[in-house]
Formats: C-alpha cells, structure tokens, sequence
C-alpha cells in the first residue's frame, strides 16, 4: 500500500490570540485520525516555562501531544523563549538570532519523517522574527502553503483583507482560510463571515463556533477541512 502524498502547511493568523494553536492543533489529530503520520513544528516560540528539560511553550506542548511522530522538543521548536513578547525582541534580549536555515533543517528532519508538517507561525503574517525579517520570510524558505486562521472578533474584516494581500504579494501559495470564534460577544457574525469570504475570494474551509472551538466539535469541523485542504494542497503541490 502506497504511503499518502507528503504535504507541509504553515498555519497563521490575523492576529495573536485568534484561535492558531486551537486550529492546527484539531487539524493534527484529523490528519492522524485519518491514518496518516503527523510533525508539528512551532518554530519560533515566545512565552515559555523553565522546566528539568528546559524552556517549554505550551503551544508547542500542545502540538506535540496531538502528533503522532515522536521527536525531540528541540526539533519541534528550535527557538523558544522565556518572556511572553515578540520573538525579535526576545530573541535580542537574549542575545540570540533567529536562523532561518536552522528551522529549514529542522522542518526537513520532520519532513522525513512524516506525511504531513503542520507548522504554527507566531502572532500575524509579518510578526518580525529579526530587524529584517519576519514570519512570512520563515513560510516562504519552508515553502509551505500557507493557512490562515480568522479570530471572529471587531476588527477581522481589516486584519484578514490586509493578511491576504500580503500573502499574495509575498508568492507563497495560499491553502485557504479558517474562521475560529474568539469572542462570544461578537456581533452580525454571519453578516461578518460572508463579508470575509468576499474579501478573501472564497469560502472557509471551516467555522469553529466559539462554544466548539476547545471541544470536540472542533475536531469535526476539523475532519471536514482537512479533506478540502488536502485537495488544495495536491493542486498547489503536485507530484
């Protein structure tokens, strides 16, 4: 029996704290439900816990622990730091710098050894990773279609239109988008969703309502978008 075709996507998001982890996270226990063997990479962590084994960022705990492929922390997170701020200024107050070519390494080690990388980003598109660089650089060096999570919440009509456009202009190929509910107040929510599919030129692959986005529901609605993100990503990654 043939093994299934390899894919990568890199999953970001309109902001922080809309909903990135929640997504990838039910989107890595679909895939593995599936029958097929998942790696997990949250590559540049910001806010972490000093632990025996060292610094652990719960995002990164929580993609582990939905994969099926057993590696190493640092592997699956190469650049992970105590203070919970941007990776760029964490990363220069600990006199460290954010190497692309060491995540690419990483990201290929993973690759090897899995059907499908699922790969987080931190905070937006264009969060820096360094003075010159930002999350969009680190998807396009890993050549991963990118995925991008919608928080429902005021604001996302603007955050997402600029997020596509930036995606677009950057050349890295996009493998749709996820609206995850973040805030239970949100108003006109459905008014909200069809205007975001008229600025993001497509329907989602997924809507995790809020009172389903930590339970099991999500891994449903995770089910569902898995098989429409694998048919994109065949087209954007053929054979």
């Amino acid at each position: 029996m043939s093994r299934p075709r390899k894919h990568a996507v890199f999953v970001t998001g309109t902001d922080t704290g809309v909903g990135k982890t929640v997504i990838a996270a039910a989107l890595v226990r679909a895939l593995v439900a599936a029958g097929t063997r998942v790696a997990v990479m949250k590559p540049v962590a910001s806010g972490a816990e000093r632990t025996a084994g060292g610094l652990r960022n719960s995002d990164a705990l929580a993609l582990l622990q939905a994969s099926n492929v057993p590696v190493p922390y640092a592997l699956v997170s190469p650049f992970c730091f105590e203070p919970a701020i941007s990776p760029h200024i964490a990363a220069d107050e600990a006199g460290i710098q954010i190497d692309i070519d060491i995540i690419r390494q990483s990201f290929d080690q993973l690759s090897a050894q899995a059907d499908w990388v699922v790969v987080e980003g931190a905070g937006g598109w264009l969060a820096p990773i360094s003075a010159a660089r930002s999350m969009a650089d680190l998807a396009g060096a890993l050549g991963a279609p990118v995925l991008l999570v919608v928080g429902l919440r005021l604001g996302c009509l603007n955050h997402a239109g600029l997020t596509r456009l930036a995606i677009d202009s950057s050349g890295t190929p996009f493998a749709g988008w996820i609206a995850c509910g973040v805030d239970a107040s949100f108003e006109r929510s459905t008014e909200n969703l069809a205007t975001l599919e008229a600025l993001l030129h497509e329907a989602p692959l997924a809507v995790v309502p809020h009172s389903g986005a930590a339970g099991g529901n999500s891994l449903r609605l995770a089910e569902a978008a898995v098989r429409r993100l694998e048919e994109r990503l065949t087209r954007l990654q053929p054979s």
